[in-house]
C-alpha cells in the first residue's frame, strides 16, 4: 500500500502588495488567491518569472511563490495563502 500525502489548507492568509523587489511577508506561500480579474506575474521556486494571463476573480493558483511582481500584474485583491 502506498503512503498518501496529506493536503493541508492554509493557516495564514495575507494581502499581497505586488513588488518587483520585495518578497512576500512570510517567504514562500502555498498558493495565491486572485480577487479581481487580470494577469499575475510571480517568481517560482527556481527564481524564474512566470506570467499567468487572464486569471479570473475567485481563482486560486496552486503555485508556491515568494514574490508577486508589480510589473506584469494587473489582477487585484491578491491574497497569499500560507
Amino acid at each position: 500500500m502506498s503512503k498518501k500525502t496529506a493536503t493541508h489548507s492554509a493557516t495564514v492568509c495575507l494581502a499581497v502588495t505586488p513588488s518587483d523587489s520585495t518578497d512576500l511577508t512570510y517567504s514562500t506561500c502555498r498558493a495565491i488567491y486572485i480577487g479581481g480579474d487580470g494577469d499575475i506575474s510571480l517568481v517560482d521556486g527556481n527564481g524564474a518569472t512566470i506570467a499567468f494571463s487572464g486569471v479570473t476573480a475567485g481563482s486560486i493558483l496552486p503555485v508556491q511563490t515568494a514574490r508577486v511582481n508589480a510589473t506584469g500584474t494587473t489582477a487585484t485583491s491578491i491574497i497569499a495563502l500560507y
